[in-house]
């Protein structure tokens, strides 16, 4: 029971009827809270009509805001909310619906704001809270307010939206316009940017390419040319190109460095070579000098011999380590040559003075003059050598003389004071034997000069004689604990066992060079008994060693003997275009071997020395023969690449020539070291030349393309926005094509695509609109006829009906063209003749179904034989020619003038159609 009092004393707006709740509604006050409250739950009732009649009793826009958010969305909220809101109903001031507008987020009721709102800034603001862009493309096609259409439009960003735009907005040309330009943009920025993408991906390959080449002239301009193209890039890359070339630009940097690493050790080389040079040259000039002051004494000891073979010794062992590692100059060699071959003479010489030096002895005993002559001849002494005191004594007894010195002559003083300078100076140096020579010949002067001028020489000439003798006490006394001192070191060195070889022969050699260097300063009997047996102990010792040393110095002696011939043999045939780096990397490699070749026997060591030179030499000969060639095959392509500078041929074809230049340049090889960068900067600066001229050239027409572009689309936008409206202005449509025409070629891309057919779409349009006027401009000058016209069908009627044939006048305020003209006298002598009606009929159906295919382009299926009959003439008539539309309209609009008699029935029957047809003809266009 409970339930139903309930129901029995429930409000009536919760009655279960709907038609009660309805009616309970109107008695409902929306000013009292809860009679809004029961409103606001009968505005989400599961009745439409209910739900109606509630909205329709609350006007407050925010509680229906909150209320549709809190019980959902349903027709009628929606329509109620689009109402208050958009002004219709309620008197809410506009900038509170505005404001009301920022806080709604219902896309639908939002685009119904947009689209009924009674304000232009309510819809914008409606516009605003737009996220969906379809919704956008509907404001911007549909919307009522041009503002609006064009804020829609700004908001749509894609190309989908962009596209739908350009086929949907019908009703606003800008925007269509707009949408088309910016599709038309970000395609071309889209276009651009792939283009620059691809142009950074190919600039990184060749990068990559370009680390992996070896190095050649051009690598390091290659590098800057390629980097400089990627700054000039004017989009930015993608982290992982970037990163690619990055690595790219290291590894070539890295092929750079390694060049000119190789480059500085190829320079520290050349300077090794010339300090060699100077070296070398310094031994021969201390060789010549040697042997020209010893053929400038005045006699000759065993003493100078000796000193002479001990500095050869040093000499040519300094020498032949130079001649390993570096080429010697043939003219230093010749020199060296001759300075060994005077040292050999001069020692032959005295090996055959010395194993003759007793016979000599005994013929000048027993005076034998014929012997001593023999003798003579047998040693065959040099005629610039000083000779002995034995030869001179021999020399004096032949020519009978007495036993004086050649030069028995008085000695100037001056001659003595220089000498006596020359003493004072080796003195100072502590010089011992080169001054005790010259002290022991100036003793052999003192004696040849005047007395009373060698008087005041006498106290300098004692002095430095003391001088002389406390420098030999002084050796005497330094040389004694020295001598002391390498006895024990060598006995010491002969007792330990546990030397090794090598390093025991090294300190042997070293104390037996410091035994020799003190000469006979301090000398004894007992010191150099003891030294010489610890030597040759250790010479015991050393002997299997030196055995296996002296194998070893055979084969690397066989070796070298071996690496000369293989050299000798690829001297003697050359190949006629030898690359000058593969006998540069001969050349080192053959050193090298030479090098590890090492040591060899030292009687052998100077003979296989010079031969190993003089292959070197001309090794480098050939090597500098081939690099001058090339030089000069180089020099001719310079001169190439600058007649190629000054030419006047394009500069694209003038690169692809510079180029192959380059191609060539690189299979020549490399020049003499110090022409190659001379040769090398001057080419490469006349192809920085061709290159920066193309480059020039490529701006040049990338600059005018974007010039003959903007003036392209200029053009597009001026004729878009022209309509024609008189055929008179076909003119300026063909000076417009007359100055696109002038504009080819555009360049190649997506974008110069869409400008040809948007051109090609707005010429086609306007041909149409103008080829429309014309007919208009025809179906215009028709109807000035239609009153001549009109004349000739009541003459017709007259005669058709037995009267008189009248012939009509042409009225003098009118004025036809020569067609006319002619149709309009044929009419008047139609009207002369005797035409069967069917004929006539027929003519007419034939002009009716002409102007049908002209007006509507299809006829009906009885007129189908006729409109094949009049495409076959139409094919006829304008075969080798192409007539205009208009000037269809106009003959066929003539003939109809010139049929008669027409029949007053017929042509009642026919003027309907013929008329329709007339005015769709004359219907132009929109703009």
């Amino acid at each position: 029971m409970s339930g139903l009092f309930r129901r029995l004393f429930a409000p009536r707006w919760q009655h279960p009827d709907p038609g009660v709740r309805r009616q309970a509604i109107a008695r409902l006050d929306p000013a009292r809270d809860d009679h809004r409250r029961a409103l606001e739950r009968l505005a989400a009732d599961t009745d439409p009509a209910v739900r109606t009649a509630a909205l329709a009793r609350l006007e407050d826009p925010e509680g229906l805001i909150a209320l549709l958010d809190e019980e959902g969305h349903s027709p009628e909220l929606e329509r109620r909310l689009t109402a208050l809101v958009c002004g219709k109903e309620g008197q809410l001031e506009l900038s509170a619906r505005v404001a009301m507008v920022g806080r709604l987020s219902d896309t639908a009721l939002l685009e119904a704001i947009a689209l009924e709102g009674d304000n232009q800034q309510l819809r914008l603001a409606a516009i605003e809270r737009f996220q969906d862009e379809a919704a956008l493309v509907r404001q911007a096609c549909d919307n009522g307010i041009a503002a609006v259409r064009h804020a829609a439009a700004a908001r749509v960003d894609s190309d989908a939206g962009l596209l739908r735009l350009v086929r949907e907005a019908k009703r606003d040309r800008q925007v269509m316009r707009q949408a088309r330009e910016r599709l038309n943009r970000r395609r071309a920025d889209a276009a651009e940017l792939a283009a620059a993408r691809e142009r950074r991906e190919s600039l990184v390959q060749a990068l990559e390419r370009h680390a992996g080449a070896p190095w050649e002239p051009l690598y390091a301009g290659r590098l800057r040319h390629l980097m400089r193209e990627w700054q000039q890039l004017e989009d930015t890359p993608d982290a992982s190109l970037e990163r690619r070339y990055h690595d790219a630009c290291l590894r070539c940097r890295k092929v750079v460095e390694d060049h000119e690493a190789q480059q500085r050790a190829n320079a520290a080389a050349h300077r090794h070579r010339e300090d060699a040079q100077q070296a070398s040259e310094s031994l021969v000039e201390a060789l010549e000098e040697s042997l020209e002051a010893l053929e400038r004494s005045e006699t000759l000891g065993a003493q100078d011999i000796d000193s002479l073979r001990a500095q050869k010794r040093l000499l040519a062992h300094r020498w032949q380590e130079l001649a390993d590692h570096h080429v010697t100059d043939e003219t230093l060699r010749r020199r060296y040559d001759a300075a060994l071959g005077r040292f050999e003479a001069i020692g032959g010489a005295w090996v055959r003075l010395t194993q003759r030096a007793g016979e000599l002895e005994r013929a000048l005993e027993d005076d034998d003059k014929e012997r001593l002559q023999g003798l003579l001849t047998a040693i065959d002494w040099p005629g610039d050598l000083a000779p002995t005191p034995l030869l001179l004594r021999t020399r004096q007894r032949l020519e009978n003389s007495p036993a004086t010195t050649p030069a028995s002559a008085e000695v100037p003083a001056e001659q003595f004071e220089e000498q006596l300078d020359e003493l004072e100076r080796l003195l100072e140096r502590g010089a011992f034997k080169p001054a005790s020579r010259l002290y022991q010949h100036l003793r052999q002067l003192a004696e040849r000069i005047d007395a009373t001028r060698f008087r005041p020489l006498e106290a300098r000439f004692k002095r430095l004689g003391a001088r002389l003798a406390e420098l030999r006490d002084w050796r005497g006394f330094v040389a004694g604990p020295k001598r002391e001192q390498l006895v024990a070191g060598i006995e010491a060195l002969a007792d330990d066992e546990a030397s090794v070889e090598g390093a025991l022969d090294r300190r042997h050699r070293q104390l037996v060079k410091e035994w020799k260097s003190l000469g006979d300063a301090a000398a004894n009997r007992e010191q150099s008994a003891r030294f010489r047996a610890a030597s040759d102990r250790i010479h015991e010792r050393l002997a299997a060693w030196r055995a296996r040393l002296d194998a070893e110095r055979d084969n690397n002696l066989a070796t070298r003997i071996a690496l000369c011939e293989q050299l000798e043999t690829l001297l003697d045939h050359p190949a006629q275009q030898a690359d000058p780096d593969a006998l540069r990397e001969i050349r080192d490699r053959a050193r090298d071997q030479w090098r590890r070749a090492s040591p060899v026997p030292r009687e052998q060591a100077e003979a296989v020395g010079r031969r190993f030179g003089v292959i070197r030499h001309r090794l480098q000969a050939l090597i500098d023969q081939r690099a001058r060639e090339i030089a000069e095959a180089k020099r001719e392509l310079i001169e190439e690449a600058r007649q190629l500078s000054g030419d006047e041929s394009p500069a694209t074809r003038r690169a692809e020539q510079a180029k192959a230049l380059q191609r060539r340049w690189r299979e020549l090889g490399r020049a003499p070291k110090g022409e190659e960068q001379a040769l090398w900067r001057e080419f490469r600066g006349l192809c920085d030349t061709i290159f920066a001229s193309r480059e020039a050239a490529r701006d040049d027409r990338v600059r005018r393309a974007r010039e003959r572009m903007d003036a392209m689309q200029a053009l597009i936008d001026r004729m878009d926005s022209w309509q024609p409206a008189h055929p008179a202005d076909a003119a300026q449509l063909a000076r417009a094509i007359d100055e696109a025409a002038a504009l080819e070629p555009l360049p190649g891309g997506r974008r110069s695509e869409g400008m040809r057919r948007r051109w090609s779409g707005i010429v086609r349009a306007r041909r149409e609109r103008l080829e429309r006027l014309a007919v208009a401009k025809q179906v215009e000058e028709w109807q000035a006829v239609r009153t001549l016209l009109e004349e000739h069908l009541e003459a017709d009627a007259a005669r058709l009906e037995g009267g008189e044939a009248r012939e009509v006048a042409l009225p003098k305020a009118l004025t036809l063209g020569d067609d006319m003209s002619r149709a309009h006298a044929r009419r008047n002598a139609a009207r002369q003749e005797t035409t069967s009606a069917d004929t006539v009929e027929e003519r007419l159906a034939r002009v009716r179904v002409h102007l049908s295919l002209l007006a509507v382009g299809s006829v009906s299926q009885r007129d189908e034989p006729l409109r094949l009959a009049i495409q076959v003439e139409r094919l006829n008539d304008n075969l080798g020619r192409e007539s205009s539309r208009a000037e269809e309209v106009r003959g066929v609009l003539a003939e109809l003038l010139a049929i008669g008699p027409v029949p007053p029935a017929i042509w009642e029957r026919e003027v309907g159609e013929l008329d329709h047809m007339l005015e769709r003809l004359s219907r132009l266009p929109p703009p």
